[in-house]
């Protein structure tokens, strides 16, 4: 909760920071692909640590690093001292403990939870995160900005780490769901060899798993597509199409994470589907037409809903997707699958926010808004067809208490 909170905040905060600043779409393309190099660089390791060390640890980890990172930059900003070199500096930090977070949360749901429950915690879980990460957090720091400046937002979202950090000592630590007999002899090349092989063995089974490999994928395209656009140039979309502010863009991706929350919420209260793979990847390519909506829209309100749209559309498959990796993955591969959802997921979106600034300078907002959410659904129609996703589903149904393993 505290995490959604504090990165809902940063999104905001650093976006208005910047532009405090005098920066442009470009200079806001530089921090938020720092952010995106961190999560892609550390994503895989991510997975190793992730099926070796306590995932309470992990975590831990995480929310010290995001509090350093965010103390510094609120102090800075607070002295105009700021510069935003320190700003991708810090976000390439802040993208880096991420990558730790993921992969150790989606290992340690499974070992809590019983697997007929898994969808409905998954869904509640996407709900509140949403809910606090992309509205209220958002919504906070557009008021916060609003009445005072970013770095008050920033330095909010600092102590929100500060307490999250302080709750998360309070969690019961479990053991890591694996055979850890393989123990190294300290040196460092043992060390280096063990986690090459973790890795390789993350790598096989992804590779020799085609739904898997296929829904994975397609979702990097559709992080193509989305991420520079919703990110990068979202608030500038609204600033010179709408004339709106800090607070516009804040209720804007609150719109979007009020939908996620209805889309998560909706889905916990639902069954596994039997087309899971199908419905995935389905409602995620249709997920991005109101992202090319956003172009047609006149005023801020019409821009909420294609945004809330967007939110059900984008979070609801997401339940399922991690429902599917949790009970089809064998626990002692889930961090590193994890992970490697991750990182193929995400392999392009430092492209998409480094190339959204200049694409929109060279072709246009509205012709890149309209490339980004026409394309996904035809390469989500591809991938179905490609890797036989409705005969996989329908011969590998979700339905017993631990399902699959292939």
């Amino acid at each position: 909760m505290f995490t959604s909170f504090t990165s809902g905040l940063w999104i905001v905060a650093v976006v208005w920071e910047v532009i405090r600043l005098g920066g442009g779409p470009s200079q806001v393309s530089v921090v938020a692909t720092a952010n995106a190099v961190g999560l892609i660089l550390l994503a895989v390791p991510g997975g190793v640590v992730a099926d070796r060390i306590s995932q309470k640890t992990i975590l831990l980890c995480v929310a010290a690093v995001q509090a350093s990172g965010l103390t510094l930059v609120s102090v800075l900003a607070a002295l105009d001292v700021n510069a935003i070199v320190v700003l991708a500096v810090v976000s390439l930090g802040m993208g880096a403990s991420m990558a730790f977070y993921f992969p150790a949360y989606s290992a340690w749901l499974p070992a809590l939870v019983p697997a007929e429950d898994l969808q409905a915690v998954n869904g509640f879980e996407g709900m509140t995160r949403q809910a606090i990460g992309q509205a209220a957090g958002p919504a906070a720091a557009g008021a916060v900005i609003a009445m005072v400046n970013p770095a008050a937002a920033i330095a909010l979202a600092a102590l929100t780490s500060l307490v999250g950090l302080l709750a998360l000592t309070r969690v019961p630590r479990t053991p890591v769901r694996r055979d850890l007999s393989d123990k190294t002899d300290g040196s460092a090349a043992s060390a280096i060899g063990t986690a090459a092989r973790d890795v390789k063995e993350g790598f096989a089974y992804m590779v020799r798993t085609p739904w898997l490999l296929a829904t994975l994928l397609f979702a990097s395209v559709m992080a193509l597509m989305l991420m520079g656009p919703l990110e990068v140039l979202l608030p500038f979309l609204i600033k010179d199409q709408l004339d709106g502010g800090p607070g516009d863009h804040a209720m804007v991706l609150s719109a979007f994470g009020v939908g996620s929350a209805a889309g998560s919420l909706l889905m916990a209260s639902l069954r596994t589907p039997r087309r899971y793979l199908t419905v995935v990847n389905v409602l995620w390519g249709t997920a991005m037409i109101p992202l090319a909506a956003m172009v047609f829209t006149t005023a801020v309100w019409q821009t909420m809903i294609a945004a809330f749209i967007l939110g059900v559309l984008f979070a609801s498959p997401m339940v399922i997707w991690g429902t599917v990796l949790q009970r089809r993955v064998p626990p002692h591969l889930l961090g590193r699958v994890s992970s490697l959802d991750f990182f193929v997921t995400n392999s392009f979106m430092p492209v998409s926010m480094a190339l959204a600034g200049p694409a929109s300078q060279l072709i246009g907002l509205r012709a890149t808004f309209l490339i980004a959410g026409t394309v996904p659904l035809l390469v989500a129609i591809i991938a179905i067809l490609a890797a036989r996703l409705p005969a996989d589903e329908i011969a590998h149904p979700l339905t017993s208490d631990r399902d699959i393993t292939t």
